[in-house]
């Protein structure tokens, strides 16, 4: 039995809506959900939370239903995107104020256990109004993981954090739910939270799920192209051109290249391929397939450069260390090679059969 269970979820509040979502979790999962601002992200957790009642559809926690159920009889607790500290009390008050009314003892030990946990309790009488959002962030996750809650729901909480801020924020956050064996739903836009956290993934679009599964599925075989967009990879058209066992080679547009998936000679496929899975080169080595390419673009990013090529007729992104962009002396115009490794090429979806003519194989040394 799952512990939470999401049937067929609707509802429409005019500018935000649901419609039929159904999600199933674990205990223990992390799930990031991600998507377009409007997409019915927040709603989602509000539902789950009891702030709205659904139109229809069922919400189960742990076995019982709750879609009905008060939100203090849920036991799951939130955390904003504002953090919503109480600006008067002490980070130990903020902290203690949700087990005080679940217990009557063992609070303040309780209190000093999940602030040591955040690296934290050095700031216990101090006010929010005097912390940087790091710390606050941190204070706003030790009241809602205090309480043990069965459901642990995050609206984008490392939104307003630095980068260096937000790397240390992941770290912590996973020490702390994996220690409590948390059940977490973290909406997010950021696509590191969901490499880095979840185990699941979802894609909401215009109040529907598009897909939710393994993150790493979810990332490397998006179910559609709105989906492959939205996770940045690559996907692309072609026809299966020839079956070697567990292997294809599909035509795209004028050029061929092996996917780790087989399928039906003469179907039309989608390859899903990764920006970071693809490797650029100057001299393709003997042992290797290659795909000539030219730099349309290159893009100096904060963690590497994106890189736009074109083969043939068909337009790639590909991420690339600063270092390799330097070291290689990439430029746009320049004239390269792509090295794609077919266990890194996957087939997402199929089609009918498409005539198979003036494909160039992909280059060998």
């Amino acid at each position: 039995m799952s512990f939470l269970r999401i049937e067929d979820l609707h509802l429409n509040l005019g500018e935000f809506r649901l419609d039929g979502i159904d999600l199933e979790l674990e205990k223990g999962d992390y799930l990031c959900i991600i998507g377009p601002t409007g997409a019915g992200k927040t709603i989602l957790l509000e539902s789950v939370i009891g702030f709205w009642a659904p139109d229809r559809g069922r919400i189960f926690l742990d076995g019982t239903e709750i879609t009905h159920a008060r939100p203090e009889r849920r036991h799951i607790g939130i955390v904003y995107q504002s953090y919503a500290l109480l600006p008067h009390f002490t980070v130990f008050q903020n902290i203690a104020y949700g087990l005080k009314k679940r217990q009557k003892s063992g609070i303040e030990s309780a209190v000093r256990q999940m602030a040591e946990s955040l690296n934290i309790d050095h700031l216990l009488q101090r006010k929010p109004a005097t912390l940087s959002g790091g710390e606050q962030q941190r204070v706003a996750l030790a009241r809602a993981l205090a309480v043990k809650p069965a459901l642990l729901l995050m609206d984008e909480p490392f939104s307003a954090l630095d980068p260096r801020t937000r790397h240390r924020a992941r770290e912590l956050m996973r020490k702390a739910v994996q220690g409590q064996e948390t059940t977490v739903i973290h909406i997010t836009h950021d696509l590191d939270d969901v490499w880095t956290l979840a185990d699941k993934a979802a894609v909401f679009h215009d109040g529907r799920c598009r897909q939710f599964g393994p993150a790493d599925e979810v990332l490397d075989r998006p179910a559609d192209p709105f989906v492959a967009d939205f996770v940045g990879t690559n996907l692309l058209e072609g026809a299966v051109l020839e079956r070697n066992g567990d292997r294809s080679l599909v035509g795209v547009n004028g050029f061929a290249i092996y996917s780790r998936d087989g399928a039906e000679v003469g179907k039309s496929v989608q390859l899903a391929i990764r920006p970071e899975n693809i490797r650029i080169i100057r001299t393709p080595p003997a042992d290797s397939d290659c795909l000539a390419v030219t730099i349309e673009s290159v893009a100096r990013e904060a963690k590497a450069c994106v890189l736009q090529v074109r083969a043939s007729e068909t337009c790639l992104s590909v991420v690339a260390a600063h270092q390799t962009v330097q070291r290689l002396d990439l430029h746009p115009g320049d004239q390269v090679y792509a090295r794609i490794e077919k266990e890194n090429v996957c087939i997402v979806g199929s089609g009918e059969i498409t005539q198979l003519s003036g494909f160039m194989l992909p280059r060998k040394g």
